[in-house]
C-alpha cells in the first residue's frame, strides 16, 4: 500500500472532544471519522487492525468447536416477547415497525436468535454440546457513548453461544471458553487483562466474568486483593464490614439538627465519625414508583445492582414528595412510618450507638442500638466495597478498587432462555428438558480502542504485531529527488510483498520530520528508513515502534533479514500456552 493513495488524513493536534487518548489517536491518525453521537466510519487502518482481531477470535473458537454462523441484525420483536426481554429492557433497545406494522427490533444482542437458529435442529440429546458463534454488527442506544469506540451505540462484536444437557458439561466448557478469551488478548497484545466475577444483569444466569483491561480511564470499578488475587466488579463484590460495637450503649436520644441534612453535615456539626452514623439512601422502583429506603453506615456506598436484584425490579433515585411520608434529610429507621420497602445494610448489623435521621425535619438521634431498637430489622449486603476492605476470600484487608475497560464477558445463563422460548429435547430416557446455555461476547471495535490505549505514547499507537494494520512501514527520505533512495526504497517494498510481509510505503515529497510522524500514528512495528546517508553505508535503517530496537541491515538481504524479525515477532506472540 503506498501511503500517498491511503484515505484520512493526519495531523498533529489533539481534537478538544476527545478526552481519553486512544480517541485523540484514532481520530488524529485517520482510523475513525464522527458520523453521529456514538457511531462512526472506519478507515483502512482501523479494519485491517479490526479484520485481524476478528481472526484471532475466529481460530480461538474454532479451537474450541465453535461453528460460526450469523444472526440477522433486524429481527422481529415477538422473538423478544417470547423470552420477556421485549419488555424488560428499556430504552437502550431500538423498537420499530416495517410498512406492514410488525413490530422489530435492532439487534444489541442475540440470545434469542441462536435458541430460534437451532431450536428444531436440536431435539435430541445426541446433538450436544455444541456451540455457534458470530461476528456481526449490533445497535444499543446507549445513553452516554463516550471516549471514541470504548463505549459506542453501533458496534461489532463477536459473541458465542454454547448448549448443553448438564451443568456440569457448561461448566467444563466454560473453563474452556475462559481459557480461550485468555489465548485471544494475550495474541491481541494484551496479556494483562485480568477476568473478574461480574453481575449477570439482563444477560441471566448465576455465573458470570468480565474480562477487564486495567487503565485509569475505565468506566468499571474493580475490585481486587493484592494478598490473595481475588478479583470481582464493584457491582458483585460482597462488601464485608467488620462492626465494632460498643461495650455500653447509650440511651436514644432525639436532639436538635438545624438545617443539617447530609450525614457529613450532620456528623460534624455532633462531632461524630462516619463509621459510627446510618444514613438512608432513597430509590423508586421503575414499576410503579413505590419507595425503596435503604440504611447503610454512613461512610459507605449504596451498590445499586445489589439493590435491584434483591427486590427484583430496576430503580431510579427518588423524589421525596410530601404525601410520601418520608422526611428528606431526616431519615432514620426507629420510628419510621411510612409505606415503602425498607432494606438494611449488613454494615449496621449489631452496631449501637449510632446517629441516625429522627424522622422529623431539624432532628438526628444519637444512642440508636440496632439490635435494641430495631429488632425486626433483616439484614443484607447493599453497600459498594471499599478500598482497603475485607477480601471475600482471604479476609484480608487488601482489597483496592482499580478502574477498567471491559473488553469481554462470559457468562452461565442456564435454562433462562431456552425455558421461556419452550427450547426442549429428549434425553436417553425419552424424558423432556430445557437445554442449558452460556453465552460469550466480546466488543470488536471496543478491544482495539482499548489495546490502543494501553500500548501508545505521546506520539501514536504501538500496535502489537499481530493486529497492526501493517507489519513494515518504509519511509523513502528524499524519494522525489533520489533515483538511488526511490530504487532501493521500491525494490525492498516488492521483495516483502513478495514475502508476504504486509507493508506501507511513504515515497512522498515530504519532510522527514512529516513522514516520522505520521509513521508514528499508524503505530507499525517495524519501521525501515531508506535513506541517502543509510544508502551511502550500503544499509537501511530498521527501527522499532517502541524504540526498543535500532540497526542498521544490509540492503542486499533486507528483505530477508526484515522479513524474518516479523515471522518471528509473530511467532512469539501466538505461542501462547
Amino acid at each position: 500500500m503506498k501511503l500517498a493513495n491511503l484515505v484520512g488524513d493526519r495531523f498533529k493536534e489533539r481534537p478538544a472532544d476527545c478526552v481519553v487518548d486512544s480517541h485523540a489517536l484514532m481520530v488524529r491518525g485517520g482510523y475513525i471519522k464522527y458520523v453521529a453521537n456514538g457511531i462512526y466510519s472506519s478507515y483502512m487502518p482501523l479494519k485491517r487492525v479490526t479484520r485481524k482481531i476478528e481472526q484471532i477470535m475466529r481460530e480461538e473458537m474454532d479451537a474450541i468447536d465453535g461453528q460460526e454462523v450469523t444472526f440477522p441484525v433486524v429481527m422481529p420483536a415477538t422473538l423478544w416477547q417470547e423470552s420477556g426481554r421485549y419488555s424488560s429492557i428499556g430504552s437502550e433497545m431500538v423498537r420499530f415497525t416495517d410498512r406492514n406494522d410488525s413490530g422489530l427490533v435492532l439487534g444489541m444482542t442475540h440470545e434469542e436468535a441462536a435458541v430460534q437458529l437451532v431450536k428444531d435442529f436440536a431435539k435430541t440429546y445426541a446433538r450436544y454440546p455444541f456451540m455457534i458463534y458470530q461476528i456481526q454488527t449490533k445497535f444499543r442506544d446507549e445513553a452516554r457513548p463516550r471516549a471514541g469506540l470504548i463505549r459506542v451505540r453501533e458496534f461489532t462484536m463477536k459473541d458465542a453461544y454454547s448448549f448443553h444437557t448438564s451443568q456440569e458439561d457448561l461448566e467444563a466448557y466454560y473453563d474452556r471458553a475462559y481459557k480461550a478469551y485468555d489465548k485471544i488478548y494475550a495474541r491481541c497484545g494484551v496479556p494483562e487483562v485480568i477476568a473478574v466475577k461480574s453481575d449477570s444483569g439482563m444477560m441471566g444466569g448465576s455465573v458470570s466474568h468480565e474480562f477487564m483491561l486495567l487503565t485509569p480511564i475505565g468506566e468499571d470499578s474493580i475490585a481486587i486483593c493484592d494478598e490473595c488475587g481475588y478479583s470481582a466488579n464493584m457491582e458483585a463484590a460482597p462488601s464485608i464490614i467488620e462492626v465494632e460495637r460498643d461495650e455500653v450503649s447509650n440511651e436514644i436520644e432525639k436532639v436538635a439538627t438545624p438545617d443539617q441534612e447530609s450525614i457529613e453535615d450532620v456528623c460534624r456539626f455532633l462531632n461524630v465519625p462516619f463509621q459510627k452514623s446510618c444514613k438512608a439512601v432513597v430509590y423508586q422502583k421503575n414499576s410503579d414508583d413505590s419507595y425503596v429506603v435503604i440504611f447503610l453506615r454512613g461512610d459507605l456506598e449504596v451498590n445499586e445492582t445489589k439493590v435491584t436484584n434483591f427486590i427484583g425490579d430496576n430503580i431510579h433515585p427518588a423524589v421525596i414528595t410530601a404525601e410520601s411520608g418520608l422526611c428528606a434529610g431526616y431519615m432514620g429507621p426507629f420510628g419510621l412510618d411510612a409505606k415503602c420497602t425498607v432494606l438494611y445494610d449488613s454494615s449496621l448489623k449489631g452496631a449501637n450507638n449510632l446517629v441516625a435521621g429522627g424522622n422529623e425535619t431539624g432532628f438526628h438521634y444519637t444512642g440508636l442500638d440496632m439490635e435494641r431498637d430495631v429488632k425486626d430489622a433483616e439484614f443484607g449486603d447493599f453497600a459498594k466495597i471499599i478500598d482497603g476492605g475485607i477480601c471475600p476470600k482471604c479476609g484480608k484487608k487488601h482489597i483496592h478498587i482499580h478502574r477498567g475497560i471491559e473488553v469481554g464477558n462470559i457468562f452461565q445463563l442456564g435454562t433462562k432462555y431456552t425455558e421461556s422460548m419452550n427450547m426442549t429435547y429428549v434425553d436417553e430416557k425419552g424424558e423432556s428438558h430445557y437445554p442449558i446455555m452460556g453465552c460469550y461476547g466480546i466488543g470488536v471495535g471496543r478491544l482495539a480502542a482499548s489495546i490502543c490505549e494501553a500500548r501508545h505514547d505521546d506520539y501514536g499507537p504501538i500496535w502489537p504485531i499481530t493486529i497492526a494494520p501493517w507489519q513494515v512501514h518504509i519511509c523513502a527520505l528524499r524519494a522525489h529527488n533520489n533515483p538511488e533512495v526511490k530504487a532501493a526504497a521500491d525494490k525492498l517494498y516488492n521483495d516483502l510483498l513478495a514475502k508476504g510481509i504486509e507493508v506501507i510505503y511513504d515515497d512522498r515529497k515530504a519532510s522527514n520530520g512529516v513522514m516520522f510522524s505520521d509513521a508514528d500514528l499508524l503505530g507499525v512495528p517495524y519501521r525501515v528508513i531508506v535513506s541517502p546517508r543509510n544508502l551511502e553505508e550500503n544499509a537501511v535503517e530498521v527501527v522499532t515502534r517502541d524504540k526498543s530496537l535500532q540497526e542498521k541491515v544490509n540492503i542486499d538481504n533486507a528483505a530477508d533479514t526484515i522479513a524474518e524479525m516479523v515471522r518471528k515477532a509473530i511467532a512469539e506472540m501466538n505461542n501462547v500456552q
